[in-house]
């Protein structure tokens, strides 16, 4: 016991003393650079390495996905309203038109109602009945990919049937 006592008190004695503080070394006197010449400027011939270039009547992806239509949804309901036909038409069409080089993402969603996995799967069912339809207008399958985000991510978040209307929703997102 006396030897544990006594090993204890050295190495806290060590570890004081071992950890001093040290001040930093400042130097009063800076030493002046020596001048030095500037050499005259090299002329040389620039070489700019080919770059692809952009024409401007190009849309970029943001300026396609930002035409890609949204559709909406009734309550509990995954079928594609009549009214919604036409945005799946035209979305249809720009995905085999302009953004026929990019993958297509299917975005379902739901509003708050319901447990998270009922709104998952009704995601899924909502997403799936959007690509079935677009498939139907001529869109390689193989290019949709399908995901649900439930009710985890709103555009909307008041409390209001105009507001849970906007979140039953299938987003189109554009892959490169």
């Amino acid at each position: 016991m006396k030897m544990i006592v006594l090993s204890s008190a050295l190495i806290a004695v060590l570890a004081m003393t071992g950890c001093t503080t040290k001040e930093p070394v400042v130097e009063e006197e800076v030493q002046a650079a020596p001048v030095a010449t500037v050499p005259a400027p090299v002329e040389e011939e620039a070489v700019v390495p080919e770059a692809k270039v952009i024409e401007l009547s190009q849309p970029t992806v943001a300026d396609l996905e930002g035409q890609m239509k949204t559709v909406n949804f009734d309550f509990d309901k995954y079928d594609i309203r009549s009214d919604m036909q036409a945005y799946v038409v035209a979305n249809s069409k720009l995905a085999n038109g302009e953004a026929a080089e990019y993958a297509i993402k299917l975005e379902g969603n739901c509003d708050e109602w319901g447990s998270d996995e009922y709104n998952f799967a009704l995601g899924l069912r909502r997403a799936n009945a959007v690509k079935s339809e677009m498939v139907a207008e001529g869109v390689d399958a193989e290019r949709i990919s399908m995901v649900s985000y439930g009710e985890s991510n709103p555009v909307c978040t008041e409390k209001t049937k105009e507001c849970w209307y906007q979140n039953r929703r299938v987003d189109v997102k554009l892959l490169p």
